[in-house]
């Protein structure tokens, strides 16, 4: 690497670290690395496959990392041990998460094979696996992270049922739908975190009567802006077991709401 592309390395870091910092949240130089390193990753895929339509690196910043990040305005982060990401895509809000909190076991779950292919390839790239090494080293890891292929609605039936303290979805599917699939995999006294646009009150009363059928209760809902962008954060806490009977089959959510 030419001095050059070194001064620009640490002035990328520096900023990420310094946006990161808005949120509450402090990086080390370390993890400021591996988020410029993640960066990069996505800009070279991306000209291959479909990932995300923002490249612009401070865009990137700002809806992706930062974004991510800004879920400890609703909870604690090191509150929790277990993490499910559903609907990763290319690894938001999972890998920042895991990058910024060491400590939490993240899982990342999408249907589309390509994607958790990628998001593998992330977690050997940035050592941030937790999986020991030869030389009993974790690369200062005492969490894990894996990125799984599958639908929500085949494994919430499995091991992973009501086996996470925390869920995490950034996905685009109405709230009402998206709880259906996600808080079966929730604790009881877990929770589900939503990130949702500014806009999101109809959405939300919408799915007030699902998220109780499913054992959830809607504990926080935090409006904020990242730069001209409206934002929203939902916490549903999980009170009961949710019925076995769901989540209903592929399909059914979305065309019959709870």
């Amino acid at each position: 690497m030419s001095e050059q592309d070194n001064l620009r390395e640490i002035e990328r870091a520096e900023y990420i670290e310094r946006e990161i910092k808005k949120t509450g949240v402090n990086l080390t130089r370390e993890q400021a690395d591996q988020l410029v390193s993640y960066y990069d990753m996505i800009v070279e895929r991306n000209r291959v496959m479909n990932l995300t339509r923002i490249v612009d690196f401070e865009d990137a910043v700002a809806k992706h990392f930062v974004d991510s990040l800004t879920l400890c305005r609703v909870i604690d982060p090191k509150s929790v041990k277990s993490v499910l990401d559903i609907g990763t895509g290319a690894g938001f809000p999972g890998v920042p998460l895991a990058v910024a909190y060491p400590h939490l076991n993240v899982t990342m779950l999408d249907s589309v094979g390509k994607k958790i292919a990628f998001v593998n390839e992330v977690i050997d790239a940035l050592h941030i696996s937790g999986e020991m090494k030869s030389d009993g080293e974790t690369g200062g890891r005492n969490g894990s992270v894996r990125a799984v292929q599958g639908r929500a609605e085949d494994l919430a039936r499995g091991e992973y049922r009501e086996n996470f303290d925390l869920c995490v979805s950034r996905a685009v599917a109405n709230l009402s739908v998206l709880a259906e699939y996600v808080l079966p995999f929730v604790k009881k006294n877990g929770c589900f975190a939503a990130y949702k646009a500014h806009d999101c009150d109809e959405e939300l009363e919408g799915a007030r009567k699902g998220i109780r059928i499913l054992g959830g209760e809607i504990e926080k809902i935090d409006k904020f802006s990242i730069g001209d962008a409206g934002r929203c954060l939902i916490l549903i806490r999980k009170i009961h077991t949710t019925p076995a009977r769901y989540p209903r089959k592929a399909g059914v959510p979305s065309k019959q709401p709870l």
